[in-house]
């Protein structure tokens, strides 16, 4: 499955993994020591996330129900809180660095595709 930003064009995530459930969601990236570029966690519902626990900074873009971008966060470090985002769906989280290099901004749109 992947991320792409139908806005600008580019892929967000090749390699996306959708955390839909409960147990997916509580896990999400907790335990692992790297994001590589192209990898790529839908977590929903959510409206805020936490890095407790992490090894590495993140880049997040909030989505509502339709894909829009409703807020980023860009490189957010370990051990610190999201912003909440009370209209979001979910939380697309990236490698950081992401975001700036795709060019996403509030306001664009991101589709999930494949599988």
């Amino acid at each position: 499955m992947q991320a792409r930003n139908s806005t600008r064009g580019v892929v967000l995530a090749d390699r996306l993994e959708w955390a839909g459930t409960s147990e997916s969601r509580k896990r999400g990236l907790l335990g692992r020591s790297q994001f590589d570029p192209g990898q790529g966690i839908y977590i929903a519902p959510t409206q805020w996330i936490h890095m407790i626990g992490m090894r590495f900074p993140i880049d997040v873009a909030f989505l509502d129900g339709n894909g829009r971008v409703l807020a980023l966060h860009h490189g957010l470090k370990p051990n610190r809180f999201s912003r909440i985002v009370l209209r979001a769906d979910g939380a697309l989280e990236l490698p950081a660095g992401t975001l700036a290099a795709s060019g996403t901004m509030v306001g664009d749109t991101v589709v999930f595709e494949g599988e």
